[in-house]
Formats: C-alpha cells, sequence, structure tokens
C-alpha cells in the first residue's frame, strides 16, 4: 500500500528542492546583474528570472509527469540521443562545472580573505569539503532528513535575514547602468540565467525528489507526481524571492564596490557594511551551507544516474565523482566560469526547446517530428552563440556575427521558430495523409 505524505514532509520535500536549487551560482549572479543593470534592474531582473525560475520549475513539473528521470522526458528524440542529452547535462551540472564550483566559491567567500589566494589553502579545503560531501551522499534515503529538515531550514533562516537587510538597509543608491543592460536588459538578464544551470540542475534533481518521497514509501505514480509538483512549486516561490533581494541587495550597493567583478565580491562589500565583522562569518557560513547541499544533490543524482550505464555501484561512483569534482575546483573560480559559459549557452537551448515542448506531445500526430528537428536546430545555433562567447570566436565566419537576436546571445530563438512552425505543418499533413491511406 502507497504511504502519503504528511503537510510537514511535503514542505520538508519543498524546502529540500529550494535548498538543492540554492547554490553558489544563485547567490553570486544575481547581485552582479543588480549592480550593472543599474536603472533598468527589473527588466533584467524580470529576464533573469525566466530562466532561472521559470524554467527550472516548468522542468521540474515535466519530469514529474513522466516519473522523474531525463531519460523518459527525452523519448521523443530517442533513446541514444536522449542518453548522450542527460549524459551532457549530468557532467555538465555535476563533476565539470557546477559541483567544483560549490566549493571554489565558498572557499572564495569564506577562507581566502583570510588565507589568499594561494594554491595550497584550496588544496586543504577542497579535499575536506568533498570528504564532507562524498559522506554525506553515501546516504541517500537519508536526504528528507538531512537536507529537508536541518540543512535547508538554516539556509532559509540565514537568506531570509540578508533578503530582509537588503530591503530595509540599503547601502545606498543605483549607479548608472553599463552599456548592455541600457540596450538590451531583458534578453541580457535572460541570458545571464542560464549561468545559474538551474534548468539543467532541475533535469538532474527530477530523480532525486521523486527517490526522497519514494523513501517515505509513497510509490503511487499519481501521488509521486503530485508532490514532485508542490516540491517544484514551493522552490520556485522561494528562488524568486531571493533572487529578488539579491536584485535590491546588488542595485543598492554600487556606491560601495562600484567596479565589482562578481556578486561574491558585492555581498561580502555589503555584509561588512551592514553587519560589521561579524558580517563575514555570517557570509561564509550562508555561503558553505548553500554549496554543501547543491553538491550532495548533484553527487547523488550523477551517480545515481551513471550507475545505470557505468559498470560500477552507487557508492563507488560517489567517491569517483567527489574526488574528480574535488580536482577540477583546484582551477579556481574565475577559470571554471570562464569554460562553462560557452558550454552552458550552447546546450541551454535545446533543454528549453525540450522542456516546453515536453507539455504539447499530445497534440501531434507523431512528437518526434516535432522535437527532434527543433533541438537540433537550436543545438547547431545554440553552438554558434557559444563559441561567439568564448576565445575561438575570431573563427566564425562573418554571416553568423550579423543573426537575428546574435548581439542578445539568442541567435538560436528565430531558426527554432521556423523550424517549429514547418514540422508543425508537416506533421499535420502527414497525419492526414495517413488518415487517407487508412481509410
Amino acid at each position: 500500500m502507497s504511504h502519503r505524505l504528511t503537510s510537514k514532509d511535503i514542505v520538508a520535500l519543498g524546502f529540500m528542492t529550494f535548498a538543492l536549487f540554492v547554490g553558489a551560482g544563485n547567490i553570486i549572479f544575481p547581485p552582479i546583474v543588480g549592480l550593472q543593470a543599474g536603472e533598468h534592474v527589473w527588466t533584467a531582473a524580470l529576464g533573469f528570472l525566466l530562466t532561472a525560475v521559470g524554467l527550472p520549475v516548468l522542468t521540474v513539473v515535466a519530469l514529474a509527469r513522466v516519473g522523474g528521470g531525463v531519460d523518459a522526458l527525452s523519448s521523443p528524440i530517442g533513446h541514444k540521443a536522449g542518453v548522450l542529452l542527460a549524459t551532457v547535462c549530468y557532467l555538465a551540472v555535476g563533476p565539470l562545472f557546477a559541483t567544483p564550483r560549490t566549493a571554489t566559491v565558498s572557499f572564495e567567500v569564506g577562507l581566502a580573505p583570510l588565507f589568499g589566494d594561494a594554491a595550497t589553502p584550496l588544496l586543504i579545503y577542497s579535499v575536506v569539503y568533498f570528504a564532507l560531501v562524498i559522506g554525506i551522499s553515501l546516504y541517500p534515503g537519508r536526504l528528507l532528513d538531512t537536507v529537508g529538515h536541518v540543512l535547508a531550514p538554516l539556509k532559509i533562516l540565514a537568506l531570509a535575514v540578508l533578503g530582509l537587510a537588503a530591503v530595509m538597509w540599503p547601502a545606498g543608491s543605483p549607479i548608472p547602468a553599463t552599456e548592455v543592460y541600457q540596450t538590451v536588459p531583458f534578453s541580457n538578464g535572460f541570458v545571464n540565467g542560464y549561468l545559474t544551470m538551474d534548468t539543467l540542475g532541475a533535469m538532474v534533481f527530477g530523480i532525486v525528489i521523486v527517490n526522497a518521497a519514494r523513501s517515505r514509501g509513497v510509490t503511487d505514480a499519481r501521488l509521486l507526481t503530485r508532490y514532485t509538483i508542490w516540491a517544484g512549486l514551493i522552490a520556485g516561490v522561494g528562488l524568486t524571492l531571493v533572487y529578488l533581494s539579491l536584485f535590491k541587495l546588488g542595485s543598492v550597493s554600487g556606491e560601495l564596490i562600484p567596479n565589482a567583478q562578481n556578486g561574491a565580491e558585492i555581498l561580502h562589500a555589503y555584509v561588512q557594511h551592514t553587519f560589521g565583522s561579524m558580517g563575514s562569518g555570517f557570509l561564509a557560513l550562508l555561503i558553505f551551507i548553500a554549496c554543501m547541499v547543491t553538491a550532495v544533490g548533484l553527487t547523488c543524482a550523477c551517480a545515481e544516474f551513471f550507475s545505470q550505464y557505468l559498470p560500477f555501484s552507487y557508492r563507488t561512483l560517489v567517491f569517483v565523482l567527489g574526488g574528480f569534482s574535488a580536482l577540477v575546483a583546484n582551477l579556481g573560480l574565475s577559470h571554471l566560469i570562464q569554460l562553462s559559459i560557452p558550454v552552458l549557452t550552447a546546450i541551454y537551448p535545446p533543454c528549453i526547446i525540450l522542456v516546453l515542448l515536453s507539455f504539447t506531445l499530445r497534440w501531434w500526430n507523431q512528437a518526434s517530428r516535432i522535437v527532434a528537428p527543433v533541438m537540433l536546430i537550436s543545438l547547431l545555433f545554440g553552438l554558434i552563440d557559444g563559441v561567439k562567447s568564448s576565445t575561438f570566436a575570431p573563427l566564425l565566419p562573418a554571416w553568423s556575427l550579423n543573426l537575428p537576436l546574435g548581439e542578445q546571445g539568442l541567435a538560436w530563438l528565430p531558426p527554432s521558430l521556423v523550424v517549429l512552425l514547418a514540422a508543425v505543418i508537416y506533421d499535420r499533413l502527414s497525419g492526414r495523409q495517413e488518415e487517407t491511406a487508412h481509410q
């Protein structure tokens, strides 16, 4: 008999989902957008919220409808393409970028001011950090207890204090927007939302959320879907509140640190200004908890996924992924961000297309006719946007630099819409021919 979650467990599941999402990127990117957008901060925020909240919540809902796995969500493009897409997503939000970034951000905010940016302190910190991550990840059945009931409430309390402070005690007035935010604030915010990796994270966390509900004895598919959707909505509300407060914090910190290079610098300056010397310790603890929870969720999800396709057990993969992430973390934060931007710019468009079209599958005679070509085109043009944001940009042909919406980083959108229209027409015509042939 399938058990039902209590109201307390549903809230804990939502808190756990929120805590899994709110990692390093979610805390450091909104303040820099808020500072640089100046008087256009809320226009940029709207674009950012679409890709950093709207799409992740839609992804959780889409995954809940198919049982929690990205492999099921990608069924319209075929098994092999689906596994390839899932592998890329898991690697990007796992050991290549997001998981190591949690260690580098928590180190640079908490310990770098004390020990400097030397290689040895980061090496020692990353080893200890990932030893803790591995230790918690070895027991995924206890995630709802360790994360949902303990770590998540601590994280939410700390973020609430920071958010209320930003609203009640602004450090100054907004400074003028940078050039890019004066011209295209919405689309720049939209593309900056990619950097949180939340949509890719949602694809990874879907199965973690479902398994957390299953650990409480829930086996009924409809109940699992309902609880996962509730968790996604609770997380979405929490993310929106966090982002709005951090945009506000960034926008009122321009006079403190007008030439900040990243959100971590802004947070450090604001907290130091508002809370004094105690502020640094508070911020370090907040970032550490936020990063640790996300790293655990990512490690659990990646180990769960790769254990299906590799001849290694879940526990072995937890050690492998944790160890590899520790190595990558020693590249440092700036290098990790530079490496991740082109990759995320390239792979986000097909993921966005997959999630959005997953809600339309019943409309078509054959879903693969619609989803596969549109995803392919979005990937090809996403690759152009990705190369454009990398050091290989000079190698691109001249025509690729003048594509519609190319300056906004959305060159993939117009051709994807054109192919979608063509695919819909083809699907309708093919459906009619098949009906005629059967008559």
